[in-house]
Parts: C-alpha cells; structure tokens; sequence
C-alpha cells in the first residue's frame, strides 16, 4: 500500500481507527470479498464518523483517487444484497 487514507483533522483517534477498518473493509471487498455483516458494520460505523452525504462523496472520492479502489459500487452491492452474502467489488 503506497497511499494515505482520506482522514478529516477534527476526527477523534477512535473515529480515524474505525474509518481505516472501514476502508480496509472496502479493499477486502475487492481482493478477496467480504460478508455482508463485516461491511455493514464498518459502513454503519463509518456512517455515524461522516453523517452528511456531502462528506461522505468527498471522503470516496479521495480514497478511489489515492488506492484505486472504488466505494460506491461496493456499498450499492451491500444495499442490494441478500444477508451474509459475500460482497465483491465493482470488478468481480
């Protein structure tokens, strides 16, 4: 990993940790896949650390230009998905 994790000044040590589980959640989704209750858990977390939708499209727009890895598709694949699926990324 040759990148930085999009990470906002005013978050707390404990909000950064779980945003990075939540961004590692979605690189899982893609290199191997995950259980739907795994990225529910750090989406809902990661929700209640950026509420606001604005932030939230600022916040995957800068971690899909720094890792490559796009969250959108994975979050939509969650929504859409039947409970304990594995989600797999956009490519899979």
């Amino acid at each position: 990993m040759d990148y930085s994790y999009p990470l906002e000044p005013d978050w707390t040590t404990e909000e950064i940790i779980d945003a990075v589980k939540f961004y590692e959640a979605v690189e899982k989704a893609y290199e191997k896949g995950i259980s739907r209750g795994e990225l529910m858990k750090a989406y809902r977390r990661f929700k209640e650390i950026e509420p606001s939708k604005a932030g939230e499209k600022r916040i995957f727009n800068e971690f899909e230009e720094a890792s490559g890895y796009a969250a959108w598709p994975v979050i939509r694949r969650l929504k859409d998905s039947p409970d304990e699926e594995i989600i797999k990324g956009a490519g899979a």
